[in-house]
């Protein structure tokens, strides 16, 4: 072979490579998690970090984590160390010595995180911790996904996307019940065509933290958007002790609503309107409906498409749920709130986007 076809064949070869998103020797978006004492920082990982990955977790390592909680969140101090045992511990034993991952590094400050990582995921359970947290992130210039909740209170979250604005850096958070097939499959589900309404359902904790009480029905709240879109005007609330009710209003006269469960049995899901038929939707995890039956013996998909979709922001991908969705969101929460304080009072939303330009 000729010097000129050995070296077309060197370039083929690695022209290939790059485009299976498999270039030799290239280096993964470091990713650093500020904040552990979530579940999610353990979750989350399991993906990113998982021996030979490949597609959307190709290409993103967790290799960094400040481990700090919060003093006057319940259980925090234990859930940090329970976590981090994990996290330190994560594909560290393989039997097959080709299957180690290099071990995530445990930091002292978030300078030090910031200065080991490309990328940020927040999993602090304290959503009040959010804001400064974010701050910090987002002034370095580090892409940012913060789990849920965003932050604690509307004014905090609209601050974190204000400065996402401002720093030019994306930042966005969600709750992994947007991304469960069973919720998402049901926007175009061929037995329920155009959605007109929807009745979502699901757990209310009563005794919640302090931290978490504004943002308690935020997995549900998600679940009706994935399900009917934004667009929402107004909201009633009733709040009863074994249920906490709210009815929204969107522009184009559909109604969604929320059922908080306070006693009783506790199930995620909805029932789905639309101008072909009715159907139950999918439950957490599992996939749609198939001629009325919900799957529960499918595959079980719980973290698994959040993760996929933080991936693909963290190689360069646009956030997935956009600002001025997130802070309707808690526009709505905040109208809820209102209207139970006036006994069921019709409360329109405000625009919190406005501040973003939007």
């Amino acid at each position: 072979m000729s010097r000129r076809s050995a070296l077309w064949s060197i370039l083929a070869i690695v022209t290939i490579a790059i485009g299976n998103g498999t270039a030799w020797g290239a280096d993964p978006v470091r990713v650093g998690i500020l904040g552990i004492d979530n579940f999610g920082s353990v979750a989350y990982t399991e993906f990113l970090n998982r021996p030979h990955a490949a597609g959307d977790f190709e290409g993103v390592r967790v290799v960094a984590a400040y481990p700090i909680g919060c003093d006057d969140y319940p259980d925090s101090a234990k859930l940090v160390e329970q976590w981090k045992k994990q996290l330190l511990e994560m594909y560290q034993k393989p039997k097959d010595p080709k299957d180690a991952v290099p071990p995530i590094e445990m930091v002292n400050s978030t300078e030090e995180l910031l200065q080991k990582c490309d990328a940020v995921m927040i999993f602090s359970m304290d959503g009040r911790l959010h804001l400064p947290q974010a701050t910090a992130v987002l002034k370095a210039g580090k892409r940012l996904f913060i789990s849920r909740p965003l932050a604690s209170s509307p004014e905090d979250a609209v601050a974190i996307l204000k400065l996402s604005r401002e720093t030019k850096t994306p930042c966005w958070s969600s709750s992994q019940h947007r991304f469960s097939a069973g919720f998402s499959g049901m926007r175009n589900h061929p037995e329920v065509g155009r959605v007109i309404g929807c009745d979502v359902y699901g757990g209310w904790i009563v005794n919640a933290p302090e931290a978490d009480k504004f943002t308690r029905p935020l997995h549900s709240i998600e679940t009706l958007y994935t399900i009917m879109g934004p667009g929402v005007v107004s909201v009633t609330c009733t709040s009863t002790p074994t249920a906490e009710s709210i009815t929204a209003l969107w522009h184009d006269g559909r109604v969604g609503t929320y059922r908080g469960i306070k006693e009783g049995a506790v199930k995620y899901s909805a029932t789905v309107f639309g101008d072909k038929g009715v159907s139950t939707a999918g439950i957490y995890g599992h996939g749609v409906p198939v001629n009325g039956v919900v799957p529960t013996n499918d595959k079980y998909v719980g973290y698994e498409g959040l993760a996929i979709e933080i991936a693909r922001f963290f190689k360069g991908g646009p956030p997935p749920v956009s600002a001025a969705e997130t802070l309707e969101i808690f526009s709505l929460l905040q109208a809820a709130e209102a209207s139970k304080a006036q006994n069921g009072a019709v409360v329109r939303l405000k625009n919190l986007a406005a501040d973003l330009g939007e």
